[in-house]
């Protein structure tokens, strides 16, 4: 696992103040993919347990796996009690037991490539359903994104993560949806956009800023200094688009 995803720990309170939760969208549209109940799913790098509140809460049993110690302990304040936490990395689970979906919010491309579908498949039970999703956030109105691209470009060319496999942006079918296409083990590749405004202050805005990867692992001086670049940057109120896409999949 890169230092990138190891990263996070030391955030997780801010982690779980300044990135946004999970719309009753997602949900309807990963139960309406599978056609039927989801009794029990297993969540790959929970975090805070953002995506893991939207289907506990609606009677999914979830088990949420997170490797990082402060991440799961910040996640067991805000999930239901009845939600099972196992503080391991994805490649570490064991693949006994059989889920009727899977699923990774904004976490997959942390996982180790090698063997990656294989391993998720062994978790699923047969036509059980895997679900990927996530987005980048950024500002919606194209000067202020140039703004803060402006500011942030003495550090950082880019703060986004880029395509795992190099899928262009500009592609239809995306990552992880261009691989699932190609896997023995799935079926049924979909790809779908959830549509999202979100409305920020200045001072939330770099607050997601410091929960970004391409951030946390500059040198304490720098990241200092590109957030104060950024801040000033900014107007007071920060109009953001946070689209989700999803990927959804079925094991043979």
């Amino acid at each position: 696992m890169s230092g990138r995803a190891l990263s996070f720990g030391v955030m997780a309170e801010a982690y779980e103040r300044f990135r946004p939760g999970y719309p009753v969208e997602l949900f309807d549209l990963v139960t309406a993919y599978a056609g039927m109940p989801v009794p029990a799913a297993l969540e790959i790098g929970a975090g805070t347990g953002k995506a893991t509140r939207l289907f506990a809460r609606r009677g999914v049993a979830v088990t949420a796996t997170e490797p990082d110690r402060a991440m799961l302990a910040e996640l067991r304040k805000h999930v239901p009690a009845r939600v099972r936490t196992v503080r391991a990395a994805f490649e570490d689970l064991r693949t006994g037991e059989r889920y009727g979906l899977v699923y990774a919010a904004a976490a997959l491309h942390w996982t180790d490539p090698e063997g990656r579908w294989a391993r998720i498949a062994a978790l699923l039970e047969p036509a059980g359903v895997f679900a990927s999703f996530g987005g980048p956030i950024r500002p919606a109105d194209p000067a202020v994104e140039e703004a803060v691209r402006a500011a942030r470009a003495p550090f950082l060319e880019s703060d986004e993560v880029p395509s795992p496999d190099g899928t262009s942006p500009g592609d239809a079918m995306q990552w992880p949806g261009t691989e699932l296409r190609q896997s023995e083990w799935f079926t049924d590749v979909r790809q779908a956009v959830i549509a999202r405004r979100l409305t920020s202050s200045a001072r939330d805005y770099v607050g997601h800023l410091s929960t970004v990867s391409a951030y946390l692992v500059l040198p304490a001086r720098e990241r200092e200094q590109v957030f104060a670049r950024i801040a000033q940057a900014l107007p007071e109120t920060v109009e953001v688009v946070a689209d989700l896409t999803v990927h959804l999949a079925r094991r043979r």
